[in-house]
C-alpha cells in the first residue's frame, strides 16, 4: 500500500475509534439508566430484571455505557453501529429527514426504533433483546445529547476546537493534550465530559441530586425519537452551546451545566415511560 493510501486509512480508523466521537462519557449514560431505574413501572422493572440477568452490573445504569465499550469489546459491531449514535440535518435545518438524514435507519431514532420493536417481541431469542435494551438504554442518551443532533457542518463539535481550563484531569486517552492545566479538546468532548464530570460528584450522590428535583422534568410529553432529536438540535442555537470564543473554563461549564443535567433527567424520564409501554 503506498504511504499516502496508508495514512489516510490511519487517520480515518483513528476518527472512528476515537472516545470523543461518542457521546455522553459513561458517568452521563449511567444517569440516565440509574433515574430511569428508579421511575420504572413494576412490571417494566421486573422485566428488566430478568432480560439483565447474568450481566456484570444487572441495571440500566450498569449496562447504559455498553454500546460505547463496543469499541473495545467487539470493534467490528461497533463499526457496524457507529452510526446509530447520533443524525445530522443536512439542510441546517432541525427537521430531520428519514431517507435523506437517516437512510435505511442508520441513526440515532432509526436505531431506537429498530431496537425497540425487537425489545417488544417476545418471539426473539433473549440474547437479541437483551442487547436491544442495552443498546435502547444508551441512544436514548445519546438523542438527548445536544451535540448528537446536530445541524452543524463539524461533526457533532468534534471539529470546533477548544483551549479549556480546567482542573479535572482527563480520560486516559486524552492525557497527553492536557498541559499546565490547559485541555486541547473539542466542543463535543466539552459536552461529552467536562460539563458533569467537573462536578465531581459519584453515580449515586449526582442521581439523587437529580432524582430530588420535580418530576417528571419540564418539556416531557414529547414520546416519538425524532421528536427528542429535533429538540436537541433547536437547543444548540437558542441556548449559545457555541461559545464566541475557543478559549473556556469553568464559566462555560458552570452556565452550561444545568442544560446538560435537565437533557440527562428528561432522557431518563423518557426512557423509564417507552420501557413501561414496551415491556410492562
Amino acid at each position: 500500500m503506498r504511504r499516502s493510501a496508508l495514512l489516510a486509512l490511519t487517520v480515518a480508523l483513528a476518527v472512528v475509534a476515537s472516545p470523543a466521537a461518542l457521546a455522553w462519557s459513561a458517568l452521563g449514560h449511567r444517569l440516565v439508566g440509574e433515574l430511569a431505574q428508579r421511575h420504572l413501572d413494576p412490571a417494566a422493572a421486573a422485566q428488566v430484571h430478568l432480560l439483565l440477568a447474568g450481566e456484570a452490573d444487572p441495571t440500566l445504569a450498569g449496562v447504559a455505557d455498553w454500546a460505547d465499550r463496543l469499541r473495545d469489546l467487539d470493534p467490528e459491531r461497533f463499526r457496524a453501529t457507529a452510526r446509530w449514535h447520533y443524525v445530522n440535518a443536512a439542510d441546517h435545518s432541525c427537521h430531520f429527514v428519514a431517507a435523506r438524514d437517516c437512510p435505511d435507519g442508520d441513526c440515532v431514532t432509526g436505531a431506537i426504533e429498530r431496537q425497540r420493536a425487537i425489545l417488544a417481541d417476545r418471539r426473539q431469542p433473549l440474547t437479541a433483546r437483551r442487547d436491544a435494551l442495552k443498546f435502547i438504554v444508551h441512544f436514548v442518551g445519546d438523542a438527548h445529547q445536544p451535540m448528537h443532533a446536530s445541524n452543524h457542518d463539524d461533526k457533532g463539535g468534534n471539529d470546533y476546537q477548544i483551549s479549556l481550563r480546567t482542573d479535572l484531569e482527563p480520560e486516559a486517552y486524552a492525557r497527553k493534550r492536557y498541559v499546565d492545566g490547559v485541555m486541547g479538546t473539542n466542543l463535543h468532548s466539552v459536552w461529552d465530559y467536562y460539563l458533569l464530570g467537573s462536578e465531581r460528584l459519584s453515580l449515586r450522590r449526582y442521581a439523587d441530586r437529580l432524582d430530588a428535583l420535580p418530576w417528571p422534568p419540564a418539556a416531557t410529553p414529547l414520546s416519538q425519537p425524532q421528536a427528542w432529536a429535533g429538540e436537541s438540535c433547536r437547543l444548540i442555537d437558542a441556548r449559545g452551546l457555541y461559545p464566541s470564543g475557543h478559549k473556556l473554563d469553568h464559566r462555560y461549564l458552570d452556565a452550561q451545566r444545568p442544560l446538560a443535567e435537565q437533557r440527562i433527567r428528561q432522557a431518563a424520564w423518557r426512557l423509564a415511560r417507552l420501557l413501561d409501554d414496551t415491556l410492562g
